[in-house]
């Protein structure tokens, strides 16, 4: 169902921590069935290192400009990080639709600025199968609908 000229913004815990980071691969993967990912990088085994030679000012504009050119945005929010609430927030300030993942096990209760704002489709999962589900019916419903 790939929909050409589609920018998907992923985004997902770097430096708040890489739990996920398998589970972010398989989502990432699954996101480019429907469109260009920017950011599938957030899925490699070694991004720390990658980005540790970027200046936090070049990620921060690059990722910006990444923001402001998506159609979408899909965060998986298991892992707090704070970067991944200013992307949240920041796609927000554009109207984009944003899909929120969020694995419960052993991590505790999502926020409520996330679960409590009836903008965001925030959705649990508990196995990377239930993942791609919640997406392809995110984007039937809240993306491709809307085009």
């Amino acid at each position: 169902m790939y929909i050409r000229h589609m920018k998907i913004y992923f985004a997902g815990s770097i430096r708040g921590g890489r739990d996920e980071e398998d589970v972010y691969l398989q989502i990432i993967d699954h996101l480019s069935t429907f469109g260009e990912v920017l950011t599938e990088h957030i899925g490699g085994k070694h991004i720390e290192k990658i980005e540790k030679n970027n200046s936090d000012n070049y990620i921060f504009n690059r990722d910006i400009m990444w923001l402001k050119t998506s159609s979408v945005i899909v965060a998986d929010v298991t892992v707090p990080s704070l970067g991944v609430g200013y992307e949240i927030g920041f796609a927000e300030t554009l109207n984009i639709p944003i899909l929120c993942l969020y694995n419960p096990k052993n991590k505790g209760m999502l926020s409520a600025m996330l679960s409590g704002n009836k903008d965001l489709f925030c959705k649990e999962y508990n196995d990377i199968n239930e993942a791609k589900q919640l997406i392809n019916e995110f984007f039937i419903n809240n993306v491709i609908e809307k085009k």
